[in-house]
């Protein structure tokens, strides 16, 4: 049955290796030489001046961070396509694994030759999930490792997206879209409608996960600063900000989804943005602090493994007792 499965599946091991292959060829020479980079231009001794400052007066070092950002900008926007990788890995290997078996047959041979269900299932999903956590722990190593000269130059490692294709995450993301196109050929039991079942599952947990869930895993912090005055938050500190806006003096939130600020010189002018908001208003912005970066990342992966671990149980049960 393990030749068997190999003989299945070899295609998806290969492509994975050659996959891995790839993306070592791209992050290798492009990581080392943004790293050089880094070093050369000063932005790396110049954000270690600065520290873990929470809140900086004048440029800082936003000029070289905006360089160096801008250099590699390109890059920056290649590395938010790979969050679409477990998807894919999802949508060609979990959903035809079971589902092109039982569309064509093929499952009745192999059971009527003395293996069991559970033979049959455990090889086949044992052999594919190995491969996708292999694939799948390689692929985030290199991206983190990638990634890591541009996180440091601001572009947080806990911002949407970014948080997404680093860390351990990816790795649950992976084994989570498998596991739901395997659930869902089980029930569906033909590849496409399997793939499509797949898609809309997957993109759906994740945006819930996203948009209401992860900022709110760990209690948020506020971080609040005058509307009056030169003094702003540190870019570099790594902070996930998912929520700011402008408060008056009692408290109430003016607006949301903005920041301003003017300088003293300014302050008592009517002509000014900041005048509709009068004398005592500030800025706020909830955010997770940057050292909540593994936590988070250990949540959300234990979450989507979970919801993995379910959905496997459940597709083994449909192949055990409701699958002729």
């Amino acid at each position: 049955m393990m030749w068997l499965a190999w003989r299945q599946h070899r295609k998806q091991a290969l492509f994975a290796a050659v996959g891995l292959a790839v993306l070592a060829a791209l992050v290798i020479p492009t990581g080392i030489s943004m790293r050089n980079a880094f070093t050369d231009s000063g932005l790396a001794a110049c954000l270690r001046g600065l520290g873990t400052t929470e809140f900086l007066r004048g440029d800082g070092c936003d000029s070289l961070s905006d360089m160096f950002s801008g250099r590699y900008e390109t890059l920056a926007t290649l590395s938010m396509l790979f969050v679409f990788l477990p998807l894919l890995v999802g949508l060609f290997w979990g959903a035809p694994l079971v589902a092109r078996e039982l569309e064509h047959g093929t499952h009745r041979l192999v059971w009527t030759q003395g293996v069991s269900r559970m033979h049959w299932a455990g090889v086949k999903l044992g052999l594919v999930l190995a491969v996708t956590v292999v694939a799948a722990a390689g692929y985030a190593l290199m991206v983190s490792w990638w990634l890591g000269p541009l996180n440091q130059a601001g572009q947080s490692r806990m911002a949407e997206l970014s948080f997404d294709v680093q860390g351990i995450a990816p790795v649950a993301y992976t084994l989570f879209a498998v596991a739901l196109g395997v659930f869902a050929g089980t029930v569906w039991r033909r590849v496409m409608p399997a793939m499509a079942a797949a898609l809309v599952g997957f993109l759906a947990l994740r945006l819930v996960v996203l948009v209401q869930l992860r900022g709110n895993f760990l209690p948020a912090h506020e971080r609040t600063f005058p509307v009056i005055g030169q003094e702003r938050p540190n870019p570099t500190l790594g902070d996930w900000t998912f929520s700011t806006g402008i408060k008056n003096a009692a408290g109430e939130v003016m607006s949301t989804g903005e920041q301003i600020q003017c300088g003293p010189a300014v302050a008592g002018r009517p002509d000014t943005i900041c005048a509709p908001y009068g004398p005592g208003a500030y800025n706020f912005e909830l955010y997770q602090p940057a050292g909540n970066y593994w936590p988070l990342q250990f949540i959300e992966a234990g979450l989507f493994t979970a919801v993995a671990a379910v959905l496997l149980f459940l597709a083994v049960r449909q192949i055990r007792s409701r699958i002729a």
